[in-house]
């Protein structure tokens, strides 16, 4: 039985947890830091440790023997967290530094994409504001722009004219809006379609894909608004059809493997592909994420069926191809609900009502939530992420909806439309 420690504190690290403490495989599950959510589950152990002390963390695993630890942010991985405790001989599931510079470095994950010939957007890259802007005098509106380094889902502006885009340039190198992150960007053209997310599990050269889901990053109901981390998710993804899904296997995600092996750095760990997916079914990376999507993370760890702990584990020792993976066949979808006025300004501490309705079959994932007291108290811009299964999309997205109406704290905001895309269709 193992003993396993997930890092992190948001939606993704909550649904994570949760899956592995139900594994038949699994032993005890601790989370640093977690957060209201996973301190109110009863098999999972919130853990007051600074993540980005590695020697602290190697400290606990060894106290506490964990046999797998599972790293949900990028900023640890990009950081080296999985190098640091691999060295020290703990299974560390995600990819070491130099891998994670697929979501580390935008700049990075367009090289490596034209150099290996893997679909994506036409694109430029620049560190002053002039050379930008006189890019920008050629090219076609809307553009894509975005800051090269890690920016918390925030460093992405799609603009719609040339004011809105050299605005975006100048708040990027000029203001350092995002620090380091931006000061270098990424000018890209804009893709028309669907977008999909495709995420799987790798081990350097095999690998076992997830579910397919769908993730909403604008921020108001038809997919209108500033871009956001993602304002709900939902499993499985229609617009992946059994072409797509072929196409993207071979000449994205395997074509990746083989590029990041033969460029000297396996990736082991959660590879995750966002897609844009055109009217003629061809699918286009828009990003690479190093780990779980989050809101996808919710709704797919709803569905997965499989000991977590045991694939990860597989992944580590090279032994995919070994294993297979078990979904249920229902539709899942996650509602996000945020703080009104995210993803700008918003206010914390705000008092969270109503989680107690929640009737048995949904699942609530708490985000940025905190405990105080008995009471549980806002701490961030997305807050919950609010999912239920169900025999189709429509009767999943009504269960969800039903408990988002039941919770509240006076300033939550959320999109009233998720899966509409899919419903439609």
């Amino acid at each position: 039985m193992n003993r396993v420690l997930v890092i992190g504190s948001g939606g993704r690290e909550h649904a994570l947890a949760w899956r592995l403490s139900q594994s038949s495989t699994v032993e005890k599950t601790f989370v640093a830091p977690g957060n209201a959510g996973t301190a109110l589950e009863p098999a999972l152990e919130n853990v007051v440790l600074e993540v980005s002390d590695f020697s602290a963390v190697i400290a606990f695993c060894q106290i506490q023997n964990i046999q797998l630890v599972v790293v949900g942010p990028e900023q640890p991985l990009v950081d080296g967290i999985v190098d640091a405790l691999t060295a020290a001989g703990i299974a560390c599931f995600g990819p070491t530094a130099q891998a994670a510079q697929l979501e580390g470095s935008k700049a990075f994950a367009k090289d490596f994409l034209n150099r290996h010939q893997i679909p994506t957007a036409a694109y430029a890259e620049f560190t002053e504001v002039a050379a930008a802007n006189a890019y920008l005098a050629d090219q076609q509106f809307p553009i894509v722009i975005k800051a090269d380094g890690l920016a918390a889902g925030k460093g992405v502006v799609i603009a719609e004219d040339m004011t809105e885009a050299q605005a975006a340039v100048a708040d990027m190198l000029a203001d350092n809006k995002f620090g380091a992150a931006g000061s270098r960007i990424i000018i890209e053209e804009f893709l028309q379609g669907e977008e999909a997310s495709y995420i799987v599990i790798a081990d350097g050269e095999n690998f076992i894909s997830m579910a397919t889901s769908q993730d909403h990053k604008a921020r108001d109901d038809g997919d209108s608004g500033p871009n956001t981390g993602g304002m709900g998710a939902y499993s499985p993804a229609p617009v992946v059809t059994p072409k797509i899904d072929q196409q993207v296997a071979d000449k994205v995600i395997q074509a990746t493997l083989d590029g990041m092996l033969k460029d000297g750095m396996p990736f082991t760990g959660f590879l995750y592909a966002g897609l844009m997916i055109d009217d003629q079914g061809q699918a286009k990376v828009l990003e690479f994420n190093v780990r779980f999507g989050d809101p996808e993370t919710q709704p797919i760890m709803l569905r997965l069926k499989s000991n977590l702990d045991q694939l990860c584990l597989a992944a580590i020792d090279k032994r995919l191809s070994e294993v297979d993976c078990q979904w249920d066949e229902r539709f899942a979808l996650g509602v996000v609900m945020a703080e009104a006025g995210y993803p700008f300004s918003y206010a914390k501490n705000n008092v969270i009502n109503g989680l107690d309705t929640v009737a048995s079959e949904v699942k609530v994932f708490h985000a940025g939530t905190t405990k105080k007291g008995d009471q549980v108290i806002t701490s961030g811009g997305r807050v919950l992420c609010v999912c239920a299964l169900d025999e189709s999309l429509q009767q999943a997205q009504n269960k969800a909806y039903k408990a988002v109406k039941n919770i509240n704290w006076g300033s939550e905001y959320y999109r009233s439309d998720i899966g509409f895309k899919a419903i439609k269709s």
